[in-house]
């Protein structure tokens, strides 16, 4: 791989943020090759951690003028090898910039430094009396930062909606080092293109987010559970469509299969049934009167179609259920060396149907393949346990999750829901966008990065995989 960094870049490099928060020796590359995503791993050519805004754009200065990749990342929990600094270059590191800048009770905002853990941000608006929804499953990990960068989700995705929804403004820094500032403290503002919105979910292709302006609500005073056990795939897929039709928006819709509840169970021990096909947890939140009619009506429609329903009755109850959900990824991640996750997305009409041909595709393949996710917006978690060792498993694992994208396609949904394309699911993003679609894209990336510097690699394919022809 050719050298971008050479010695007169990485003095200038050096000057900006210290000898100690510049590393190039061998251990440190290692450390920033990969992300959450397995099978990839690509070594940056040094590492710098900038402390603020001001560091930022002059390390992207140097970037600009001496044409070097540059790779932002807060935690690297990505899923998608959205991090991963295939083209070498530098690894721009914003875990030091983890500031709460401000809790505004006025205007019930919070503006945050891009590395600020999302749990952190959670816990200091709590003490307040105020609620940040978006909650994505890393959220003890993952950054704000990344957050955006990825239009991160949760489990409150269906009642709250998702981190772009909760993005008022933004600072971020052109690859050309300009620092420009969108949006504010504003319910409303027209002026000019949505430069906010569009910077949400851009991974890293267009700029470096630095600081973000957070919305907040009032945190919901009460909140109930309830757990729905089914022993029929399609019962819980129509349970959830008549929930929603009965124009009851729940702060929780979530679904298990029966290979994760056994995985959890097995796991964590917290008494889930495994002879059932199928769980929903539905929570909802709000005040006391409108939560206790809207579980009871919940509860009704369950009983026409599950073989049990129970209510929990103690905060104790409540925290076991949404931590059976909670856990799923870290149970099923202990069963084989290696965890594929993706995320295909349909509408939640078609929940038991994607699951069905999820399984039919699993057997097809000879692979291992659990689900679970919010089954409320419809965003599936179909999870492969593997080797990465077992080179020939691999390959009838990235054919089943090929046909996996194909089904989601064909029943109305997308490739990914919450995690992103990177470079694991470049390849298939002209198969939801199309082919338009690909240019209009590279266009706004040729206008914010025009030597292709930030996150090269990424979001665009040298080639579109070919469509695989499915039976519905």
């Amino acid at each position: 791989m050719e050298q971008r960094i050479n010695a007169a870049a990485k003095a200038r490099l050096k000057a900006i943020v210290g000898d100690k928060r510049f590393l190039d020796d061998q251990q440190s590359l290692v450390s920033y090759s990969y992300d959450a995503t397995p099978m990839y791993q690509a070594m940056p050519e040094a590492v710098v951690f900038p402390v603020s805004t001001e560091e930022v754009s002059a390390i992207m200065k140097v970037a600009f003028a001496e044409e070097i990749p540059v790779y932002t990342r807060g935690s690297a929990s990505n899923l998608a090898a959205g991090t991963v600094p295939v083209h070498g270059g530098l690894a721009l590191v914003m875990t030091r910039m983890n500031r709460l800048i401000e809790l505004d009770l006025d205007n019930l905002t919070a503006t945050v430094e891009a590395g600020l853990v999302t749990k952190t941000l959670h816990d200091a608006v709590r003490e307040q009396g105020l609620f940040y929804p978006p909650d994505p499953g890393s959220m003890t990990v993952s950054t704000i930062g990344g957050n955006i960068a990825q239009c991160a989700g949760g489990l409150h995705g269906l009642k709250y909606g998702t981190t772009k929804d909760y993005v008022l403004g933004l600072t971020a820094v052109l690859p050309n080092g300009e620092i420009i500032r969108t949006g504010g403290k504003l319910t409303k503002d027209v002026a000019g293109y949505d430069l906010t919105k569009l910077l949400v979910g851009s991974e890293g292709t267009l700029a470096v987010i630095t600081e973000a302006i957070l919305k907040l609500l009032p945190a919901p005073p009460y909140k109930r559970v309830l757990l729905a056990l089914f022993d029929d795939m399609r019962a819980a897929g129509r349970t959830v469509s008549r929930v929603i039709a009965a124009r009851i928006i729940p702060g929780t819709l979530e679904f298990m299969d029966q290979g994760t509840i056994r995985v959890v169970e097995d796991f964590a021990r917290i008494g889930l049934p495994t002879e059932v096909k199928a769980l929903l947890v539905i929570g909802q939140d709000g005040q006391q009167a409108i939560v206790d009619e809207d579980i009871r009506r919940i509860s009704e429609i369950c009983r026409e179609e599950a073989i049990e329903v129970q209510v929990a009755q103690t905060d104790d109850d409540i925290d076991n259920i949404m931590k059976a959900r909670r856990i799923a990824l870290s149970a099923l991640a202990r069963m084989k060396p290696t965890t594929i996750l993706e995320d295909a997305t349909v509408p939640r009409s078609k929940i038991a149907p994607m699951v069905e041909r999820i399984m039919e595709i699993s057997e097809k393949h000879n692979v291992r393949i659990c689900t679970f996710g919010h089954a409320g917006d419809g965003n599936l978690h179909p999870t492969c346990m593997t080797d990465a060792r077992d080179h020939q498993e691999i390959e009838r694992v990235e054919a089943a999750f090929e046909e996996i994208f194909e089904a989601a396609l064909g029943l109305g949904g997308t490739i990914t829901g919450e995690h992103g394309v990177g470079m694991a699911k470049a390849p298939y993003l002209e198969w939801k966008v199309g082919a338009a679609g690909i240019e209009v894209m590279k266009g706004i990336k040729l206008a914010f990065d025009p030597k292709g510097i930030l996150n090269p690699g990424k979001m665009f394919a040298g080639e579109t995989r070919k469509r695989v022809v499915l039976h519905q």
